[in-house]
């Protein structure tokens, strides 16, 4: 399998950046590996998202990170969202957003045929 670049949707890189070091570090070496065509360590499907959608769990001192992706593309793997997770349940809203934004891809790539 080839490397896949990345896209970022929306804020989806400005809210990685903005994690913690150790948090950053971790999720950016985890959609590398995505890239590279495989699993990262720790990670979840999200099928309330969309189809392929999957949550790459990080977690470090400050607490839990989340980055929402998707990478059943061929031409890329698309960051969602990315967000601190402060409960034991991903709040809606950040379904939601997540999403809205996969819909809006999805939308983006059948009026490029």
């Amino acid at each position: 399998m080839s490397f896949k670049p990345l896209v970022w949707l929306d804020d989806s890189r400005k809210r990685v950046r903005d994690f913690p070091t150790v948090a950053r570090q971790r999720a950016g070496f985890e959609l590398w590996e995505v890239q590279q065509g495989n699993d990262p360590s720790d990670w979840k499907p999200m099928p309330s998202v969309g189809p392929g959608a999957c949550e790459i769990r990080v977690r470090d001192e400050a607490g839990a990170f989340r980055v929402i992706y998707v990478a059943r593309f061929e031409e890329a793997v698309y960051v969602l969202h990315a967000f601190q997770k402060k409960s034991r349940r991903t709040p809606k809203s950040d379904v939601d957003l997540a999403d809205a934004r996969y819909r809006g891809l999805v939308n983006e790539r059948r009026m490029k045929r």
